[in-house]
C-alpha cells in the first residue's frame, strides 16, 4: 500500500472593521485588544515550528488602526478614558467603560484572574476597585507571548490587585511598544516564506453586492432585495485599488493574494481581482459544489483556477471543528482529533490538498488559554507527521497543472449566500440609504474641492463594510449593537455636512429598533414551578424563566453548534428546571450530563422528550446546600456528545435571588 500523503494550507483571517468617526478617533478598542492577544500571537506561534507555513490575511481596515497606535491616546477613545484616574471620568464615561470590560467571556479570560473574577459581577465600583478592575481587563486580553515574555504584564500578574494609576501607564507604554511590532512581524515572516500574507478590499465591503445587488437573489432566490439599487462596481473597484495601495506601503511589496471579504465572490469581482495583478483568492467549498452543479465532497480537495485566478476551497467541516467545536475539548484531544480526520482524507484520496480557512482571532476567547494548548499539539504533531506538508497560498498559486473552473456562482462563505447583508428589513434599509446617499453625492458635489470630495468617498467607502450589515437583523446579537448602527449612519451623515446640504432624516432615526433588540441571554426575572412530561404546555408556566438563545450567541457561523438553538433555566424552592429546544424531533435515546462546578461527579438525567423539546428538573439537593452554583449540560445519544450548553461556558445562576420585586400585571 502506498504512503499516504496530503497537503494542507491554513489560511487565518484577520479582521476588525474601521472603528473612526469622523474625527478620526477610533471609538472601539478592538483592535488594540486583539492585537495583544491574538495579532502578535498567531504568526509567533506559528513560527516557533520550523518548516510549517500558513497564509494570513490582514484585512485594510486593520492595518490602517494598527498604524494609528504610535498615538494610541489620540486615535483610541477607551483607552484615552481607561488612563485617566476614574475620579475625573463623567458618569457616562464610567459606564461605559465598565460595560465594555464586563462584556467578556467569563469563563476562559475572567475566571483565570483571581480579582477579575472577584469584580466582575459587582454593581458598583470604588474608584480603586475600579482601576483594578480596568487593569485585569488589559491583563486578561494579554496573549501568551506577552504573558511569557513582558516584563511590565508579568509583573502586574504577579502584583494581581491593588494597581495603581502609574502601573497603568507603564502598561500602556509597554503594550503600545508591541503594537508596533506586529506588522514587521509579518513582513519579516513573509520574506522567509514562512507565510504569505494577503489583504481585503479596502473597508472589507461584500464586492459582489456593491457589483450588481442581484447576486443576492441569485445566491438565494427567496431574499428580499433593497429598492432602488444600482451597480456601484466603481466603488469595487475603488476598494481593491485602495488595499493594494495600503498593502505596498505597509510592506514594501505587491500583494498576490485576497481574501474577498466574508468569501463573498462572483465572476465579475474576479475579473477585478486578475485585472490588479492579483494571482489567488479563497472562499468557502459551497462556493465551489454551486459552480460545478456537483456536491460531491472529494471535489474540495484541489485548487482550481478561474480566469488566471487561483482559488482555493475552504473544507466547511474541517474549519468549523476549529472554529467552534475543539474549544469544548481538551488541547491534546482536539488535534488528536484534527490529526486523525486528516488522516482519514489522506488514506481515501490521491494526494488531496486541504484548505483549513479559519477567522484567525475571535474564536481563541472561547479556548481555555488562549488556544495555546490546541495549537502547541497541533503543529507538534504536524511538524512529527511524515504524511502532511503545510503550504502557502502563494506556493499553491505557483503549481502547474491546476482544474480549470469554467464557472464561479455568486455567494458567500456563510451557507453560500448573501443574506448575511442583505435581506433583512434593516439590512436593506442600510443598503437603501447608502444608495440615496450616493445619488445625491452624484447631484450635488459638482463644483467642490478635490480635497472635499476625498473626505465624501472615504466615508461613501466606509459605509458600505460589511461588519454593518453583519449586526443588523435578527441573525447576530452585541451588546454594541447601537454602536455600530451609529457607526454606518454617522458616514453617511457626515457626507451631507461635507456637500452642506440638510441631512435627511432618515439618517437621523436608528435602524436598529429598541423594541425589536431581543437580547441572546435573558435572566431569570421569576420563580417556576412548570409541570414536566405533558404536551399541555403552557406560556404561563415557564413565564419569568431565564432564556439563553445559542443562535444568536454565535451567529451564522456556527452551523456545528448542534441540534438545540434555545435553552429555558429556572428554578422555585425545590428544583432547578431546564428545557432545550432544537431540532430533536428525529433524535432518539438521549441523556443528559450535568456538569456542576466544584463536583468531580456528573448528573446523568434521561429528560421528558417532547416533540422539539427536551425537559428536565434537579433536585436542590444535588448542589449540596450551595445558593450559588455554575451549571453545563452536555446533550448525549447513544455513541457521542452532541452538544455542550451553554456554548460560551458554565453557566452561574444564583438560586437565592430575591424576585420580590418583579410583578407580572
Amino acid at each position: 500500500m502506498e504512503t499516504p500523503s496530503l497537503n494542507l494550507s491554513f489560511f487565518w483571517h484577520m479582521h476588525q472593521p474601521d472603528y473612526r468617526g469622523s474625527d478620526g478617533v477610533m471609538s472601539m478598542p478592538w483592535v488594540f485588544l486583539h492585537a495583544i492577544k491574538d495579532y502578535y500571537e498567531m504568526p509567533w506561534l506559528l513560527s516557533e515550528y520550523p518548516h510549517l507555513k500558513a497564509t494570513f490575511n490582514l484585512s485594510a481596515s486593520l492595518i490602517e488602526q494598527l498604524h494609528l497606535y504610535r498615538e494610541p491616546l489620540r486615535y483610541d477613545y477607551f483607552l484615552s478614558l481607561w488612563v485617566q484616574h476614574p475620579s475625573l471620568l463623567e458618569g457616562a464615561q464610567r459606564e461605559w467603560i465598565i460595560k465594555l470590560i464586563t462584556a467578556m467571556q467569563f469563563e476562559t479570560m475572567v475566571r483565570p484572574i483571581e480579582r477579575y473574577a472577584e469584580l466582575y459581577y459587582q454593581d458598583s465600583f470604588s474608584d480603586e476597585e475600579l482601576i483594578d478592575l480596568e487593569v485585569v481587563f488589559i491583563l486578561a486580553w494579554c496573549g501568551n507571548y506577552l504573558r511569557f515574555h513582558n516584563t511590565e504584564v508579568k509583573r502586574l500578574l504577579n502584583q494581581k490587585r491593588g494597581f495603581t494609576q502609574d502601573d497603568k501607564q507603564r502598561l500602556l507604554e509597554s503594550l503600545s511598544t508591541f503594537v508596533s511590532e506586529i506588522l514587521p512581524l509579518y513582513a519579516s515572516l513573509q520574506s522567509k516564506g514562512v507565510i504569505s500574507v494577503s489583504t481585503t478590499p479596502y473597508f472589507h465591503p461584500i464586492l459582489p453586492l456593491l457589483i450588481d445587488m442581484q447576486n443576492g437573489k441569485i445566491a438565494n432566490e427567496a431574499t428580499d432585495m433593497p429598492e432602488g439599487a444600482y451597480s456601484l462596481r466603481e466603488d469595487a473597484v475603488d476598494h481593491v485599488t485602495l488595499s493594494i495601495d495600503l498593502y505596498e506601503r505597509t510592506f514594501g511589496r505587491t500583494p498576490t493574494g485576497f481574501w474577498p471579504a466574508e468569501g463573498a465572490v462572483d465572476e465579475k469581482s474576479v475579473e477585478i481581482y486578475r485585472d490588479k495583478g492579483i494571482k489567488w483568492i479563497a472562499t468557502d467549498e459551497a462556493i465551489l459544489y454551486r459552480s460545478l452543479q456537483n456536491e460531491d465532497s472529494t471535489l474540495r480537495y484541489k485548487p482550481y483556477r478561474y480566469h488566471d485566478v487561483t482559488i482555493g476551497f475552504r473544507d466547511h467541516a474541517l474549519s468549523d471543528l476549529i472554529g467552534f467545536e475543539y474549544r469544548h475539548r481538551s488541547g491534546s484531544d482536539a488535534s488528536r482529533h484534527f490529526m486523525d480526520e486528516l488522516q482519514k482524507i489522506a488514506m481515501e484520496h490521491d494526494n488531496p490538498h486541504v484548505f483549513v480557512i479559519v477567522d484567525g482571532e475571535n474564536a481563541w476567547e472561547f479556548y481555555p488559554n488562549n488556544g495555546l494548548d490546541f495549537f502547541q499539539g497541533l503543529y507538534e504533531a504536524l511538524s512529527a507527521s511524515s504524511w502532511c506538508h503545510t503550504a502557502t497560498m502563494d506556493e499553491v498559486s505557483g503549481q502547474i497543472g491546476i482544474a480549470t473552473l469554467k464557472h464561479l456562482h455568486p455567494g458567500s462563505w456563510i451557507h453560500g449566500t448573501f443574506d448575511t447583508w442583505a435581506g433583512h428589513r434593516e439590512k436593506n434599509r442600510a443598503w437603501e440609504l447608502i444608495f440615496q446617499t450616493r445619488r445625491d453625492i452624484e447631484r450635488y458635489e459638482e463644483g467642490l474641492s478635490d480635497e472635499l470630495k476625498k473626505q465624501i468617498r472615504y466615508h461613501l467607502l466606509a459605509s458600505e463594510c460589511s461588519d454593518w450589515f453583519w449586526w443588523y437583523g435578527e441573525d447576530h446579537n452585541t451588546d454594541f449593537s447601537h454602536e455600530f448602527d451609529t457607526l454606518f449612519r454617522e458616514h453617511l451623515i457626515e457626507i451631507y455636512k461635507l456637500l452642506s446640504i440638510p441631512i435627511p432624516q432618515s439618517l437621523l432615526t436608528p435602524i436598529i429598533s429598541s423594541q425589536m433588540q431581543k437580547p441572546a441571554w435573558i435572566k431569570p426575572c421569576n420563580m417556576i414551578s412548570p409541570l414536566l412530561n405533558t404536551y399541555e404546555r403552557t406560556f404561563f408556566e415557564w413565564m419569568g424563566c431565564g432564556s439563553i438563545d445559542e443562535t444568536k450567541m454565535f451567529g451564522a457561523m456556527d452551523k456545528g453548534r448542534g441540534p438545540i438553538d434555545i435553552i429555558y433555566y429556572g428554578f422555585d424552592l425545590n428544583s432547578l428546571y431546564v428545557a432545550l429546544e432544537g431540532k430533536i424531533a428525529d433524535l432518539s435515546l438521549i441523556r443528559v450530563e450535568v456538569l456542576i462546578e466544584g463536583s468531580t461527579t456528573p448528573l446523568t438525567i434521561i429528560p421528558h422528550h417532547n416533540e422539539d423539546r427536551l425537559e428536565f428538573s434537579i433536585n436542590r439537593g444535588d448542589f449540596g446546600g450551595r445558593e450559588s452554583i455554575s451549571v453545563r449540560f452536555e446533550l448525549k445519544s447513544e455513541t457521542q456528545t452532541l452538544q455542550s450548553l451553554p456554548g460560551f461556558g458554565f453557566l452561574k445562576i444564583d438560586l437565592a435571588e430575591d424576585f420580590a420585586t418583579n410583578w407580572f400585571i
